[in-house]
């Protein structure tokens, strides 16, 4: 037997490990089990090296509760320790075994890039909710001794030689301290398990099930089986080659089990140099509608071992609206593995998986353009923010990014541009894209925009307003407007307006009786030369002040003044109208004023502006005048 003291810069080395090193106490199961999980895939590289000659056997890793004795039980069949690698490996704090062992045997075998520990730290995250730990190992070494190691959470230990533990491997024992009971429960350590260890390399036994079998004459059985919590071999880390796509559908199952869509598509991350990345991203469908990160979002691994769902720092914003995995044991971590640290490393990764994003997105518009078509709805948001926000993606995406009109045709940009280039080029040879945020509400001036043999977009996602900003930089001599911004002779200016019918004096003459009957702090009345043809009144909405409007409520940077101001629109009446020049000739005021208003609120209800009592005047009035 011998007594020592651990060999620390400070006396103080417990306390600060307890309150400072780790940012939740449920880290030290991980910690523990990825230690567990390193001495098994130790042991398996000397095995395939030829240093370790014996059966390797059984490795799995056992947790067990003792709720009676107070203990918490980590079980491994793995590497082992001899009493000199106990007083290395665990009296020296910060001493790590694992990055030893890499360094060691990286070039011998791919095992060794396996390994998960680094800091030489994770041990001791035990002393977080134990009262006292212990460890008994026994060394994979012929003639090793089994020994056993005791600690308190002092400074102190003790390490003798033990006859209690026979087997090859470490059992780590740890007595759960008063204020840390819930880690005795079934219920708290089986969720521990699920969010960290889900997917560790080798096999971990969390209890056992009882089960009832029917024998062959009919008889039932029961039958105990182990309870294996997680999945050794996640989808991620095989080849592409030999996964189908139920087999990615399944694992998108597996990783969001309350999540009941399918997945669009995926991209299975695959790359070993310069840096090591394996990783599976699925496209969900996006509420065109709504612009949120969803709950369910990309999970970050390191050799298989969670470490965080905050990839913010890993991933450009814009792929956050994905789902999946990504592994990679390149990424910096901080010492306890609860978050990344960033450096040039971090850069390169970000930008591969942008570049691979858009490859597979490249390559699935060229190889079934119809099928992409069908999907684009559904990922339109996302590819728009990439846009936005990456000006790599947007180069690439211009090749894939497309527009539709209201004939539910797609286009790409370039072959919009040469679709509308002929009809909707202005008199100062700017090509103007014509667009409705709603074609139902938006359908007479729609209608009308296609009389004059106008194409017309659809744009109507959240992000439409900064994404059509954003167009007019990059496309050359584009704008674009909505189609109700203006009348529809004035959405491409191309020729001198028509005369009016309508002196200026007789135009004066009618606009106090209009405005009269408009609410002024929200309507400015402006008299057009329009074709007889076109309605007598009409609604409407600036583009210059409702974009600005729209990106303000999307939280676009220093336009909260825009965001302030009050809704306006203009009421166009139409000069040339026959209904406008009957109510100028009309003698009784109260008719002509009856007329105008049925006129201005026709334009309303056009626009879905007319409401309440103003619509309940409006239908009574029209039976009144039809009657």
């Amino acid at each position: 037997m011998s007594t020592g003291k651990i060999n620390v810069q400070t006396e103080n080395i417990f306390p600060i490990i307890k309150k400072f090193l780790y940012s939740d106490h449920e880290i030290f199961l991980r910690e523990l089990v990825s230690n567990a999980v390193d001495a098994t895939q130790k042991l398996k590289a000397l095995s395939s090296l030829g240093e370790f000659k014996g059966e390797v056997g059984d490795t799995r890793i056992e947790i067990k509760i003792d709720a009676e004795q107070g203990t918490l039980t980590v079980l491994d069949r793995g590497i082992g320790m001899t009493g000199e690698e106990v007083e290395k490996y665990i009296t020296q704090v910060a001493f790590s075994g694992a990055e030893e062992f890499v360094q060691q045997y990286k070039d011998k075998t791919e095992l060794a890039n396996q390994i998960i520990g680094h800091f030489g730290l994770g041990f001791y995250s035990a002393f977080m909710v134990s009262s006292k730990v212990e460890i008994f190992t026994k060394s994979w070494k012929d003639d090793a001794q089994a020994v056993h190691w005791t600690c308190d959470g002092s400074p102190d230990y003790t390490l003798e030689e033990t006859t209690e533990h026979t087997e090859r491997g470490s059992r780590i024992v740890l007595h759960i301290a008063d204020d840390s009971k819930e880690f005795l429960e079934e219920g708290r350590i089986s969720d521990i398990l699920a969010k960290y260890c889900k997917f560790l390399p080798v096999e971990i036994k969390f209890g056992e099930r009882e089960e009832t079998k029917k024998n062959e004459d009919g008889t039932e059985v029961k039958e105990i089986s182990d309870v294996i919590i997680n999945n050794p071999a996640p989808a991620w880390t095989k080849k592409p080659a030999d996964l189908k796509d139920e087999d990615y559908r399944g694992f998108y199952r597996e990783l969001y089990p309350m999540n009941f869509e399918e997945p669009l598509f995926w991209i299975h991350l695959n790359v070993d140099y310069p840096f090591n990345l394996t990783g599976i991203l699925y496209f969900p469908k996006i509420d065109k509608q709504r612009f949120e990160i969803p709950k369910e979002r990309i999970q970050l691994y390191c050799n298989q071992v969670f470490v965080t769902d905050n990839v913010e720092n890993i991933v450009p914003n814009f792929l956050t609206l994905l789902r999946g995995v990504i592994d990679s044991p390149d990424i910096p971590l901080n010492v306890s593995r609860s978050y990344l640290q960033s450096d040039a490393n971090v850069k390169k990764i970000s930008a591969h998986i942008t570049k691979k994003v858009a490859d597979k997105l490249e390559e699935l518009f060229k190889k079934d353009r119809e099928d992409f078509e069908k999907k684009w709805d559904d990922i339109r948001i996302f590819v728009q923010y990439g846009m936005l926000s990456e000006d790599k993606f947007y180069d690439k995406a211009q090749k894939f990014a497309l527009l539709k009109n209201t004939e539910g045709k797609y286009f790409t940009f370039e072959e919009y541009e040469s679709h509308i280039k002929t009809l909707q080029t202005d008199k100062n040879n700017k090509l103007v894209y014509l667009y409705t945020s709603n074609p139902v509400e938006q359908h007479a001036y729609v209608d009308a925009a296609k009389e004059r043999g106008y194409d017309v977009l659809v744009i109507d996602s959240p992000l439409d307003s900064h994404f059509i900003n954003l167009l007019e930089q990059k496309l050359k001599d584009a704008s674009f407007v909505r189609v109700d911004a203006e009348t529809v002779d004035k959405l491409i200016k191309k020729d001198e307006p028509m005369p009016s019918k309508l002196s200026e004096e007789e135009q004066n003459k009618l606009r106090p009786v209009i405005e009269s009957i408009v609410p002024k702090e929200k309507f400015s009345v402006t008299f057009e030369s329009l074709s007889e043809t076109d309605q007598p009144m009409m609604v409407t909405k600036p583009e210059f002040m409702r974009r600005m409007k729209e990106m303000s409520a999307m939280g676009g940077g220093g336009m909260n003044f825009y965001g302030a101001m009050p809704d306006m629109h203009q009421l166009v009446v139409n000069s040339n109208h026959p209904l406008i020049g009957k109510a100028l000739g009309e003698e009784d005021g109260e008719k002509q004023k009856q007329l105008l208003k049925q006129a201005s609120d026709l334009a309303l209800l056009s626009q879905g502006l007319l409401k309440g009592e103003e619509l309940t005047k409006f239908i009574k009035r029209s039976v009144e005048m039809i009657g």
